[in-house]
């Protein structure tokens, strides 16, 4: 068996930046946050993890009861941004998941810094979501808990044991656009591609030292083979 756990932002797509537009709309709705957003990194981060910084940045009370409010009008506005912003899904991402879901021995998965609900809107707004569920759920793990994707990544192979009933890290993969994303693989022992369509260029990502580096996922039949060799 083979497992493919895939990052979703800069990696299967460019939503424009919808997420972060959302997030704060869902600040400014709430508590009249408008002041511009300064120095606060996305890329390859968890959405608790911006959330938070966004929620301190505008001094607000960086609690449970808060973060709740702010996700929920996160979710609730996504859809409309993802609508209004002009994202794409990223070259060769369409050919490539119908080959891999086609086969009985890869199971698809994501391992992402997005909130689960947050995974669905996006992916459901390119139609890529049904490629990641099992049983009706997107399968994977995800940001909801973790300020940090090496956890995250702990909570994705903790999901695959369980419903799976099976780990071996020598047949897992992650695919991801960022330097964390290297980590996060790193931080469970699989392998890990890494493809420049994000904010991070080849030169970027390299010191990170993926097992493979590309500029896309277009060559459908390598990338496979690479995947599956």
């Amino acid at each position: 068996m083979r497992v493919c756990l895939f990052d979703i932002d800069g990696t299967l797509i460019n939503s424009g930046q919808a997420g972060q537009a959302a997030m704060e709309a869902a600040l400014a709705s709430l508590f009249g946050a408008t002041r511009p957003t300064e120095g606060i990194s996305t890329a390859g981060r968890t959405d608790r993890a911006i959330i938070e910084d966004l929620m301190a940045f505008h001094d607000l009370g960086v609690d449970e009861s808060t973060f709740g409010r702010v996700c929920e009008a996160y979710l609730q506005g996504l859809p409309a941004e993802l609508a209004l912003l002009e994202g794409i899904t990223l070259p060769g991402v369409g050919d490539l998941l119908e080959v891999l879901s086609a086969r009985d021995d890869v199971v698809l998965g994501l391992l992402t810094g997005n909130l689960l609900e947050g995974a669905r809107r996006k992916l459901g707004h390119f139609k890529l979501d049904t490629f990641f569920e099992r049983d009706g759920r997107l399968f994977g793990g995800f940001g909801d808990d973790q300020r940090n994707r090496d956890d995250v990544a702990r909570g994705g192979r903790e999901r695959v044991r369980r419903e799976l009933g099976w780990w071996d890290a020598t047949e897992v993969w992650v695919i991801g656009d960022t330097p964390l994303d290297v980590g996060c693989a790193r931080a469970i022992d699989v392998q890990v591609l890494a493809v420049a369509t994000g904010l991070f260029s080849s030169e970027q990502i390299a010191p990170s030292r993926p097992d493979v580096l590309l500029e896309d996922l277009s060559e459908t039949e390598r990338v496979v083979s690479i995947l599956l060799e």
